[in-house]
């Protein structure tokens, strides 16, 4: 088990026009000048009006964006995935967006996608990593359904998945300097789920990876269950590396009963989940459009009829840092 060390995220701003407020023209301004402003703001106008149709209709309705979360015996999760829809809503309005979950909430996603009946949808996984859920029970589940689907990827690894890590550390206590006798003491176990799929445990030591560059200290991928390490069993590692304060980062999407065990085990500082931090709203958003704009094949190995899976080229991203593309 080896602690992981490696390379960060900002939007991409819209230069917002302007509001056309200000002294009035001096006595013989540049006639030319008016008239560019006035060339200008035809343009704005044409290319508005372009955006309407000429029958004076409406334009046909987005592809729905369904949130697939897995579903939890805590009320909390439930809330927390609510208050997290209504924030991606906020963000995008006129956007139809759904919720399903695999199993013990409802509405379960078999019932979103019979309700959306043979409309254009694009499931997006309220999951943190590859595994059993993301290539079988969502694809699966699309493709016994009338509505026509897309399944998008995993939300990680992703560079805002780490602003929402470090955010959540920093509510808890993490420091915002930190000298280099404290820095040699200090470590982080990122406390995650767990899968028997090698290629979820592949997903979170990248997640890991890029934490501790965002910390400068070693960051430790560990398990709640089905995986190794445990979370106690990193927490020694470290341990016995010298790194006496060790934190929690955890990487759950909601409160429940895995996210609560493993903050208990904290010696030191405990993060809260992911849940609603504003990068968690963008970064559905931001898998949603990924699958969108990505042309489509069938890639359901019993044949989908018409149920169609986005498989994005590795690496892309529309994150605004594409050193960091994941």
């Amino acid at each position: 088990m080896t602690p992981s060390n490696t390379p960060r995220d900002e939007s991409t701003a819209i230069p917002a026009t302007g509001t056309g407020h200000g002294p009035p023209p001096l006595p013989g301004a540049d006639l030319d000048s008016t008239a560019h402003l006035m060339n200008r703001i035809s343009s704005q106008l044409a290319g508005r009006l372009s955006l309407v149709p000429l029958d004076g209709g409406r334009r046909p309705e987005p592809p729905a964006l369904v949130v697939v979360a897995h579903g939890s015996r805590d009320p909390r999760a439930l809330s927390t995935v609510r208050t997290l829809l209504d924030q991606v809503r906020a963000l995008r309005p006129g956007l139809p967006v759904h919720l399903g979950h695999i199993e013990l909430n409802e509405p379960l996603l078999p019932d979103t996608l019979d309700a959306l009946a043979d409309r254009e949808a694009i499931l997006v996984p309220l999951l943190l990593s590859r595994g059993y859920h993301v290539k079988r029970d969502i694809p699966e589940m699309a493709a016994k359904s009338p509505a026509r689907a897309r399944v998008a990827p995993a939300l990680g690894p992703h560079p805002l998945l780490v602003d929402a890590l470090h955010a959540r550390l920093v509510e808890a206590g993490w420091p915002a300097r930190m000298d280099a006798a404290t820095r040699a003491k200090t470590g982080v176990v990122l406390a995650a789920a767990g899968s028997r799929d090698p290629e979820a445990k592949v997903d979170t030591a990248r997640t890991a990876r890029l934490l501790a560059a965002r910390l400068g200290v070693p960051v430790v991928p560990a398990y709640a269950t089905t995986a190794a390490p445990t979370v106690q069993d990193a927490i020694e590692a470290l341990n016995a590396d010298g790194r006496t304060r060790v934190a929690i980062a955890s990487y759950f999407t909601a409160p429940g009963r895995f996210a609560t065990e493993c903050e208990e085990k904290a010696p030191w500082i405990a993060a809260a989940p992911l849940g609603t931090h504003p990068a968690m709203a963008n970064l559905l958003l931001n898998r949603y459009d990924q699958a969108l704009s990505t042309p489509l094949r069938d890639a359901h190995p019993r044949g989908a009829g018409q149920h169609q899976f986005a498989a994005p080229p590795r690496g892309a991203t529309s994150h605004p840092h594409p050193a960091l593309a994941v």
